[in-house]
């Protein structure tokens, strides 16, 4: 909801396509998927069971995939995970509120924080490699209260990153399909919920891979797509169009009112808001954790530093294009709203991806906005439950109610998790639409809620020092400031503290910015009155693998705990630590390089963009984006796919000296000796 020119609702857009295709895309296309992928799943375990050893049934391969992906699959990944609905929605409607500056800074609020994440994951695998979840690691070092306390964060983020995600699908299916909006909010999770009950986190990894390759195809194409339509033609001509825009309708904050420009003070606020926000969504999500942990020692940095650089294109390059294009031709007779503009309502539903799309591309256009809406929504959520169930699993059934889980009851939870956290944000995410909270809404709020949690987990991992009380009081009284400020500025801005103010842009800046940073203020002060001084040697003492004697249906005993089939972290202390100084590094020159090098010169000097810098700008764009589609695609192939197929083909032939441990998921680049980490490293 962002601070706009106020615009009368015109008549209301025909949808393009029949509630027909929108349930046959939502119930029909999902089941079809969920089905394929459990039929895929099953043929994929069985073969890599006989082959390899893998077997789905075990918990550590059905949480953590043997901690063994590899660097291709984990960057692929890394950008399903950030490949949310808000990811295209939002950069395109940020690109119609302020100009080319918004969809820079929505993907300048992603990246650095994914590439930051590899230094976490790679201490995370020094200092606790057997760990399942971020919550364990929190419960080893401060107990249960703050364990508790986490667990409560984790899951507030969980379930506002769905309410995100579905608001936002929900209402472009309804808007494209005329199906209602409540039904497509329910059904979304439907197709989500088989496949992931089924084959737990590799099935998320394989199905976010296929589900990722389609997405990027399509939005290639519409980075073509859009200058191929009759009434633009080319870059040069969109410019004009753009410029156009801005005599009609200057933007209030911008240098000279234009949409071409980074000096727009809506769009650097906003920026402030997303990073902050979105630290909060990555140190608060389990299932950014539970990558790292299924990923091998090697594959970490690597993975998330490829896949958090290569997703910057995919909200600058596409928010860029279908903005300018909304912006440009919302004039003419072939934009859906025409002759009036969007209204408010629809700009933050997140309206103005598929309505440009409708406008270049007509019907075609509104199915492939439709599909990718699709795609996007289940894959992503399928990493939202995921992350719930094994908290529900590992965190509260094997904690607090059978500490003697055997694979069998863990992964009985994990389905029951899967169930219950798919219908409880459906749920959630049918209230919030009810009270009129939509997706811009919750695109801004989101860092009050979220951002508590951020330095009190990193600082867990990363920090010795840290104090009991710290842990579990700074992350409390942080979400208070936040929520105070929150509603503080709102008031005071607004004069009333309603859905309407609360969503505005600046309320939700000062309270975010109050809800990070607060807490290091706090921690240092309760620290400071009776530090710790935590051997990091303690988590290793933690027995987290599963051990106990489990009888399989047929009676027979297997051994869980057996030397042969315990899974176990392969890892040389010296190489982890060159790879926490590499994380390091480029944690520090992506931050740099998306927030001060290129943005900030280009805000102070109060640049406008000419014709030519703009065509290179949208150019630039295009060939990343187009990389990124062909390091999602065929980098998992190449490291490893391809191996992996051979030597399963051969194995299958009976040539079973030939097999390793399988090179698309595992990683045949480690040492094979098991190394531990000496205690004082």
């Amino acid at each position: 909801m962002a601070e706009i020119q106020a615009r009368a609702a015109g008549a209301s857009v025909q949808p393009p396509l029949s509630q027909a295709v929108g349930y046959v895309i939502v119930v029909v296309l999902g089941l079809i998927i969920a089905g394929a992928d459990q039929a895929v799943m099953m043929v994929i375990t069985k073969i890599l069971k006989k082959t390899t050893g893998e077997d789905n049934k075990k918990t550590e391969m059905f949480m953590t995939a043997n901690r063994t992906v590899r660097t291709g699959l984990t960057a692929s990944a890394v950008i399903s995970s950030w490949l949310w609905t808000t990811a295209m929605l939002g950069a395109s409607f940020v690109g119609y509120d302020y100009g080319v500056a918004g969809p820079f800074w929505f993907a300048a609020g992603c990246s650095p924080m994914i590439v930051f994440f590899a230094l976490i994951g790679i201490s995370c695998k020094r200092k606790i490699p057997d760990a399942h979840t971020s919550l364990e690691v929190v419960r080893i070092r401060y107990g249960r209260i703050a364990h508790v306390v986490f667990m409560t964060l984790c899951l507030i983020n969980n379930i506002f990153a769905c309410a995100n995600m579905l608001l936002g699908a929900a209402a472009v299916i309804s808007a494209i399909t005329g199906m209602h909006i409540i039904a497509a909010t329910f059904l979304l999770p439907v197709g989500v919920t088989v496949y992931t009950f089924v084959g737990g986190i590799k099935a998320t990894f394989l199905t976010d891979y296929f589900h990722t390759a389609i997405i990027l195809i399509i939005a290639c194409y519409l980075s073509i797509k859009a200058f191929t339509f009759e009434e633009v033609g080319s870059i040069g001509k969109l410019y004009e169009l753009v410029q156009a825009a801005a005599q009609r309708h200057p933007v209030s904050g911008n240098q000279d009112g234009t949409y071409l420009t980074m000096t727009s003070k809506g769009a650097i606020l906003f920026g402030i808001l997303h990073i902050c926000s979105n630290f909060g969504l990555v140190i608060m999500d389990t299932s950014y954790f539970i990558k790292a942990f299924s990923a091998a020692p090697s594959s970490v940095v690597p993975g998330y530093t490829i896949g958090g650089i290569a997703y910057f294109a995919i909200p600058w390059a596409l928010g860029t294009i279908m903005s300018s294009l909304a912006l440009g031709l919302e004039n003419t007779s072939s934009f859906p709203t025409y002759p009036r503009r969007m209204t408010s309502v629809e700009v933050s539903n997140g309206l103005v991806l598929p309505y440009a799309a409708m406008t270049i591309a007509g019907k075609g256009g509104a199915a492939a906005v439709l599909l990718i809406t699709f795609m996007a929504v289940t894959s992503t959520l399928s990493a939202q439950v995921i992350a719930v169930s094994s908290i529900l699993s590992f965190d509260v059934y094997r904690e607090y109610i059978n500490k003697a889980a055997s694979d069998r009851d863990i992964i009985r939870a994990s389905h029951f998790g899967v169930i219950f956290f798919a219908a409880f944000s459906a749920g959630f995410s049918t209230m919030l639409h009810y009270v009129g909270i939509d997706l811009g809404w919750t695109l801004y709020m989101l860092g009050v809620v979220t951002c508590p949690g951020i330095f009190p987990m990193a600082f867990t991992i990363l920090w010795r020092r840290q104090s009991k009380a710290a842990a579990i009081l700074f992350p409390i009284l942080g979400m208070a400031t936040g929520i105070g400020v929150w509603l503080g500025t709102a008031q005071h801005f607004y004069g009333a503290v309603s859905v309407s103010s609360t969503g505005q842009i600046l309320p939700c800046v000062y309270g975010t910015v109050a809800s990070a940073f607060s807490p290091i203020v706090y921690s240092v002060v309760i620290t400071l009155v009776k530090p710790q001084r935590y051997d990091w040697a303690e988590f290793r003492k933690e027995k987290l693998g599963l051990d106990r004697l489990d009888s399989d249906s047929d009676g027979t005993v297997n051994d869980h705990g057996s030397e042969e089939q315990r899974p176990r972290s392969s890892f040389d202390p010296q190489e982890l630590k060159r790879w926490g100084r590499i994380a390091a590094f480029w944690s520090v020159a992506t931050f740099l390089g998306h927030w001060v090098l290129w943005p900030l010169p280009m805000y102070g000097s109060k640049y406008v963009f000419g014709k030519g810098f703009f065509t290179a700008w949208v150019v630039v764009g295009i060939i990343w984006l187009w990389i990124t589609m062909l390091v999602a695609i065929f980098y998992p192939i190449l490291d490893g796919g391809m191996q992996q197929m051979v030597q399963i083909s051969r194995a299958l032939r009976g040539r079973k000296d030939t097999v390793s441990s399988p090179s698309f998921i595992s990683t045949v680049n480690d040492s094979p000796e098991v190394f531990r980490v000496d205690e004082k490293s």
